[in-house]
């Protein structure tokens, strides 16, 4: 039987999905598990059973084969990604010995490993001790030897998700180069685990044994073993190759290989990234992650819970389209867009500044919504949110531009946010540049569908698969009089929000010790 078919496993944030691509890109089938069962035991804590996500992984792969049988033995490879920085303890047997900490966990540990005289020095003369801090308070491994030494000591292995749900699926501790984000001793310059005598050997307890072996996006890593096939369905043998972390698939899905095209991703996390085979810090000190392609680099800058504020709306705020969606059997998106363009551009003045959670670069950083008028309804403050994010995306877009000295020419969207033509249309006005929506919705699928396309050989290189497996959908441009428009609200109000209320933010957290 011809095997020409990629299954793609994207272990997101909300649900599991198994989906088949075929070699032009397209999709053959697919399966979706929803992931609602994360446990929130104190407020800024954010668990989930590591167990549950095999689970919910093993289930999406059921679904799909016992829907379409004939497919199983059409598998040439699988490819995973998931979702970024989730960390998972394993004993000695593999076992996991407490809850999966995920990306969205705030906790901070306690007490930090001094660093040695002479990293200390040396980071006191960069003037980047209190990013080192920072990376140190944030690192789970930290807080988990901290708070449960006990069980530090028992742990044998410390795996993103990615390596684990990789060591499900081949019996092997192995992942990918390209799943390397989050607080590790991993040397972003290198894209390899930080060599002996680095700083970050000293700045948290893991130790090199406690890490899987790291091989190349794009490679046959092992193959679907007993176990796991019994598990998913997925025939015994099966190749098992590495893609990457989700952002990371999401930009080579979009088909953002070159560094002139930027890749926003409207997810839970709003991003904007472009694609360099230079490390190039957008943010001093703060690296770029690597690709969904050996030896490359996305350069990327983070709104922090972006979409999710968006999703907040819509439960809060939009349950007339929602209903008025299910009593028409219309999608509820295109009445949130009805909303958005009920509202002129600007959104008469209300606008939003959407760090809803602090980073390394604002610890202080709150939200802030200004210019409220008695005009002001619920429709402006939804546009107001949406042109928020896309103003904070264009500031991080032109941070990278500043860095790589490359000016970006147009964009592609990807996310739950891109099926929105409104949001699609505005961001076109903001940045001043075409838009585009890329052919299928599951681009972070579909970058790891191109990932196992050249490990197997289907395409000859990462350029070609790119040119056969994406294309856009349809391309919004931008309108003149409202990009001038956006263009002055953005530089004689967005860009001077946060310097005028940095001061207060910080009064706020001194006061009430929030974002402690």
């Amino acid at each position: 039987m011809n095997r020409d078919l990629l299954l793609a496993i994207d272990n997101g944030t909300q649900s599991v999905r198994a989906i088949l691509f075929d070699a032009r890109g397209e999709i053959v089938a697919k399966s979706r598990i929803p992931l609602d069962d994360y446990i929130v035991s104190a407020p800024g804590r954010h668990e989930h059973d590591p167990n549950g996500f095999w689970e919910s992984l093993s289930q999406a792969c059921k679904t799909l084969l016992a829907q379409h049988a004939s497919f199983a033995e059409r598998i040439a490879a699988v490819a995973l990604t998931t979702q970024r920085a989730t960390v998972i303890n394993l004993d000695r047997s593999g076992e996991p010995l407490r809850p999966a900490i995920t990306w969205l966990d705030q906790r901070k540990s306690p007490r930090i490993p001094a660093l040695p005289l002479h990293w200390r020095a040396a980071f006191g003369i960069a003037g980047v001790g209190e990013t080192i801090r920072y990376f140190q308070r944030e690192a789970e491994a930290n807080w988990i030897a901290q708070c449960e030494p006990e069980l530090w000591e028992r742990t044998e292995k410390f795996l993103l998700l990615s390596g684990y749900l990789l060591y499900r699926l081949t019996g092997d501790y192995i992942d990918s180069v390209g799943s390397q984000v989050g607080y590790l001793p991993f040397d972003f310059r290198t894209l390899a685990w930080a060599k002996p005598g680095d700083w970050k050997w000293d700045a948290m307890p893991i130790r090199p044994s406690m890490l899987p072996r790291l091989l190349e996006p794009g490679t046959i890593g092992g193959e679907i073993h007993d176990a796991a096939s019994a598990a998913t369905g997925i025939p015994r043998g099966t190749p098992v190759v590495m893609a990457a972390a989700d952002k990371a698939c999401e930009v080579l899905g979009a088909g953002c290989i070159a560094p002139t095209v930027g890749a926003l991703s409207y997810g839970t996390t709003a991003t904007v990234n472009t694609l360099s085979h230079r490390y190039i810090e957008a943010t001093r000190f703060v690296p770029p992650y690597p690709a969904a392609i050996p030896h490359a680099y996305t350069t990327e800058v983070q709104i922090f819970r972006g979409y999710w504020m968006v999703n907040w709306f819509k439960e809060q705020f939009g349950h007339l389209e929602q209903q008025a969606a299910r009593e028409s059997g219309a999608s509820v998106e295109s009445y949130f867009d009805a909303l958005v363009e009920s509202v002129p551009p600007g959104s008469m003045g209300l606008m939003l500044q959407p760090y809803w959670t602090p980073g390394i670069r604002m610890p202080e950083a709150k939200g802030a919504i200004v210019g409220f008028g008695d005009v002001h309804t619920r429709a402006h403050l939804y546009r107001a949110m949406l042109e928020g994010l896309a103003f904070a995306l264009r500031d991080g877009l032109e941070r990278i531009e500043r860095r790589s000295g490359v000016a970006v020419t147009s964009l592609r969207v990807a996310g739950g946010g891109s099926q929105s033509d409104a949001a699609l249309q505005l961001t076109a006005d903001i940045f001043g540049l075409p838009t585009s929506r890329p052919h299928v919705y599951e681009t972070s699928g579909l970058g790891a569908a191109i990932d196992a396309s050249v490990a197997l050989g289907l395409h000859g290189d990462f350029a070609t698969a790119v040119a056969a497996m994406t294309r856009t959908a349809r391309t919004f441009e931008p309108e003149p009089q409202t990009h001038a428009l956006y263009d002055e609200l953005y530089g004689s109000v967005y860009q001077r929000l946060y310097g005028r209320l940095a001061p207060l933010y910080r009064a706020i957290r001194r006061i009430t010790g929030y974002p402690s």
